[in-house]
């Protein structure tokens, strides 16, 4: 098998941080637009991440925050967005690297995708990927309903997991059944035949 020495899963990866960032940018500067928030889950052990101690201690790996109507000063920078929130009616505000995001989902569009945690001792151009890591997922309607749910912060503790998509077979026709949500996209729909 050839290795990557292009490293397309962390260009990919890198465009896909900038929709975030963009989608960020405009919010902070005009609100969010009709019924769109975001849900963004980030890892709380990489560097630059700034979490207040209760709020570290309460998720030590990986956290979920929901932007929709309860947050103010955002803040986003070409390496991260700072945003307040409220925790348990306690208001905190944090900082999160876009290197941290590990899941980006808009409820309203059902629109998300996942990231891989790039471990910077393999991002230089010549080393192949590890063999633990997954292939990203494509972006796409079905692009979080296979990412781990970790808890929601106590700012929306009612607030459901994004629904599963159930998408017909391609072959059958029938609904996908499995409990899986996820769908698999074949290259051969794009293709001209």
């Amino acid at each position: 098998m050839a290795v990557d020495l292009i490293r397309y899963d962390i260009l990919a990866q890198a465009a896909l941080r900038g929709v975030v960032r963009k989608v960020l940018a405009d919010a902070a500067k005009k609100g969010l637009p009709g019924e769109h928030h975001f849900k963004i889950t980030f890892s709380t052990v990489e560097p630059g991440v700034r979490l207040s101690d209760r709020m570290r201690a309460q998720y030590p790996e990986e956290m979920t925050i929901v932007l929709q109507h309860q947050f103010w000063d955002l803040t986003v920078t070409e390496q991260n967005f700072e945003v307040g929130l409220s925790f348990g009616g306690i208001p905190e505000r944090i900082a999160v690297p876009f290197a941290s995001v590990t899941a980006f989902y808009d409820p309203a569009v059902h629109f998300g995708f996942q990231f891989e945690i790039v471990d910077a001792g393999t991002a230089d151009a010549g080393a192949a990927p590890p063999q633990s890591q997954k292939p990203m997922g494509a972006p796409g309607r079905a692009g979080l309903e296979e990412a781990k749910q970790p808890s929601l912060p106590a700012s929306a503790p009612n607030a459901a997991p994004p629904p599963v998509s159930r998408t017909p077979d391609p072959h059958t026709g029938e609904p996908d059944t499995d409990g899986s949500g996820g769908e698999v996209v074949r290259l051969d729909r794009f293709r001209k035949k």
